[in-house]
């Protein structure tokens, strides 16, 4: 039997017919956009008064020893203050060259003394090359990066004319951070230059001093090359060599080339027995994510140092977005507490290690320009693990028991949210 469609029913079916498909999903499109704006803006927020309430940092570090590798002096630093008083007595001791490379350079206290030491060591006859990145200084006064004109400075904004803004390969951020003195003595890793990364953040750096301190100078030097005025292209051959132990790998946006995310899935792919890696922003793409999955699942054991409140709450809600496929693959997740943890670093097995710029996001896979160092000895590898375990005693272990009990507003939030990995 057939029953008969009423008016009000008939009218309806009607108008919906009459909506085209593009106009619906539009119409969703724009409502999911809009709940994304809306969960942005609250955790804007939040992030904005837990900043205000936030107490002075303070957080265990170590106070490694120099240590013999190959030809090389090394040492890691893993508080601010030390690494800043080492890069400065370098710069005090320049003789021929200062190559100086920064994302953030804070008109602050420290930022200050930096901009004064080159300063003097240019006026003073020495060859003084900064660069520093324009977006991420675009907060810090005109005032503070006028420059003598004694020094070399280099902006870098690769956008200069209007149709580069149609070409990706302008995006890029020079995310580096390098000081290489003489060819001689270099440092690498995620401290960038001001007050609060002296004593609130805990960071990674590492100091090199002997022949593969010139590794670090040629990359400056093909940095600088590729985007300076020809007048001032830096004419220093460095020579370089292959060594069995110390590896440089840089991000180069311009050519398209990405080596630093492929150098941490052959490590990882390569593993046996542990992985111990730190990272600031951890946003994986999948094919890395994967690596990892299948290590812990073959019985390496892994863990993994985030922390657990960073500087940027949607990067923090979208690394958490991967916690369960974590947890239930069987890595370890830890929660870094009371500071921001933001080195960039990893060690596998008492004998890989590498410290360097590139979070473990797409900014820093392809996007931004990156550089980081890639170690083979047991004895930086040994102190790495030093490292990793100080850290862990300022950590909370993000359990799958608690993970799986977080509140249905979280586990919403972290699906709304979770198509904007792909621009973090």
């Amino acid at each position: 039997m057939q029953h008969e469609e009423s008016p009000a029913v008939a009218l309806i079916r009607r108008r919906l017919g009459r909506i085209p498909i593009v106009r619906a999903l539009t119409t969703v499109l724009v409502g999911f956009l809009a709940l994304q704006a809306g969960v942005i803006a609250v955790l804007t927020v939040v992030a904005l008064q837990r900043k205000q309430r936030l107490p002075p940092g303070g957080f265990p570090h170590l106070d490694l020893p120099e240590l013999t590798s190959g030809e090389n002096r090394l040492r890691i630093f893993s508080y601010g203050e030390d690494v800043f008083d080492a890069m400065l007595e370098a710069i005090d001791n320049a003789r021929e060259t200062i190559f100086f490379e920064t994302y953030l350079w804070k008109d602050d206290e420290i930022g200050r003394t930096f901009k004064e030491r080159l300063t003097a060591k240019a006026e003073s006859g020495v060859a003084v090359y900064v660069i520093y990145d324009t977006f991420g200084n675009l907060v810090v006064p005109r005032a503070f990066k006028k420059f003598s004109p004694a020094m070399f400075v280099l902006p870098f904004w690769v956008i200069r004319r209007p149709w580069h803004l149609f070409d990706p390969r302008r995006y890029g951020l020079d995310h580096r951070k390098l000081l290489i003195v003489d060819g001689e003595t270099a440092f690498i890793g995620g401290y960038n230059i001001g007050s609060l990364y002296a004593t609130q953040w805990r960071d990674t750096h590492l100091c090199i001093h002997g022949p593969e301190a010139r590794e670090l100078a040629q990359a400056y030097v093909d940095f600088w090359n590729r985007f300076c005025r020809k007048r001032e292209r830096i004419t220093i051959d460095f020579r370089l060599r292959f060594s069995p132990m110390i590896n440089i790998y840089g991000n180069n946006l311009a050519r398209m080339i990405f080596p630093i995310r492929d150098m941490y899935i052959s490590a990882i792919d390569r593993a046996q027995r542990h992985i111990r890696l730190t990272n600031a922003y951890f946003i994986p793409d999948h094919i890395l994510l994967e690596s990892l999955e299948a290590a812990a699942l073959r019985g390496v054991t892994v863990e993994i140092l985030l922390p657990w409140r960073s500087n940027h709450i949607l990067a923090d809600w979208a690394a958490r977005s991967y916690f369960t496929r974590c947890l239930n693959a069987g890595i370890h997740l830890l929660g870094y507490q009371h500071a921001m943890v933001h080195a960039k670093t990893c060690t596998i097995d008492g004998q890989w290690s590498t410290i360097g710029t590139a979070n473990l996001d797409r900014l820093s896979s392809i996007g931004n320009y990156e550089i980081n160092i890639e170690i083979y000895d047991s004895r930086v590898a040994a102190q790495m693990d030093e490292l990793f375990e100080c850290d862990k005693t300022n950590a909370i272990e993000i359990g799958k028991d608690r993970w799986q009990r977080r509140s249905l507003i979280m586990k919403l939030s972290e699906q709304v949210l979770g198509p904007l990995r792909v621009m973090l």
